[in-house]
């Protein structure tokens, strides 16, 4: 009886089954407190608002908060049904370690740092930290759960990627100092300070806050935006190919296997080894 309630829970959460009716009971109402939590944390920084429905808001905050740690801990309960997470410690562990128990771990966890650490009630930037709740919903959307598949299968590629975006920020903020700091000595105080300019340019956003003025940082500037037209297209390009191969999947699991019957014994033809022709 347990393992039975074990394994129904499990298959509730970690499973979409849209023909289950609990099923999709259960997601929508986890699906709606996300919205409806995103909703309160938007209406509470509107002063006439958040000062009248104060209570209310803390009240449903802490309800929120409450199904959200009970679903985490469910599911924490319920992973040694399946093969992966058979272990009950080092099998919960790793359950604890996949990215879409980490993502509702982030969701729920900056909730307890006022309760762990009493003195961070002060600061209001700690309760914005609830929008990381809306992580959540990559565990309820197929296209959310896409995503997070191919950044966990790119994340290498991307990695690199940006590492290069870094060398190239750090080689454009050392130039531009040397060829504008003797020129605008404000404006380009050293190479930490330049890297300001170096973001804004190799985002091809310019501010215009601070640009070169000698012939040298123009032409560095120059070719700082030119390159990073090029260097930003690099993570683009990795996710567009991630999400290209996600979908070529997503369609060949979906696709029916086409199963050729043996006309004389009526078993598919794949059980057979295959016959060589010969010469």
């Amino acid at each position: 009886m347990k393992e039975k309630l074990k394994k129904r829970i499990f298959q509730i959460i970690e499973f979409n089954n849209d023909k289950d009716c609990l099923d999709r009971i259960c997601n929508g109402v986890i699906v709606t407190l996300i919205f409806l939590n995103l909703i309160v944390l938007c209406l509470e920084t509107v002063d006439s608002i958040g000062a009248k429905y104060q209570i209310l808001f803390e009240r449903f905050d802490c309800f929120s908060l409450g199904i959200f740690t009970i679903e985490y801990i469910l599911g924490i309960w319920s992973c040694t049904v399946d093969k992966r997470f058979r272990h009950p410690i080092g099998g919960r562990v790793r359950y604890m370690l996949t990215p879409l128990a980490l993502l509702d771990f982030i969701a729920i966890a900056p909730s307890y740092l006022p309760i762990l650490f009493p003195e961070l009630r002060a600061f209001r930037s700690i309760r914005l930290l609830r929008l990381l709740r809306i992580l959540k919903l990559t565990r309820y959307s197929d296209a959310l759960r896409s995503m997070l598949k191919v950044f966990v299968a790119k994340s290498e590629e991307i990695i690199i990627a940006f590492f290069m975006l870094f060398i190239l920020l750090f080689i454009a903020s050392s130039l531009i100092y040397f060829a504008e700091h003797e020129v605008q000595a404000e404006a380009f105080p050293d190479i930490p300070s330049s890297m300001w300019w170096g973001v804004t340019t190799l985002t091809t956003v310019g501010y215009g806050d601070v640009y070169p003025v000698a012939p040298l940082g123009k032409l560095v500037g120059a070719l700082v935006a030119i390159l990073g037209i090029g260097i930003f297209a690099l993570p683009a390009g990795i996710l567009a190919s991630g999400f290209s191969e996600e979908i070529r999947a997503k369609q060949t699991r979906r696709r029916p296997k086409l199963v050729v019957v043996c006309p004389h014994c009526g078993k598919p033809l794949n059980e057979f080894p295959a016959h060589r022709s010969k010469q």
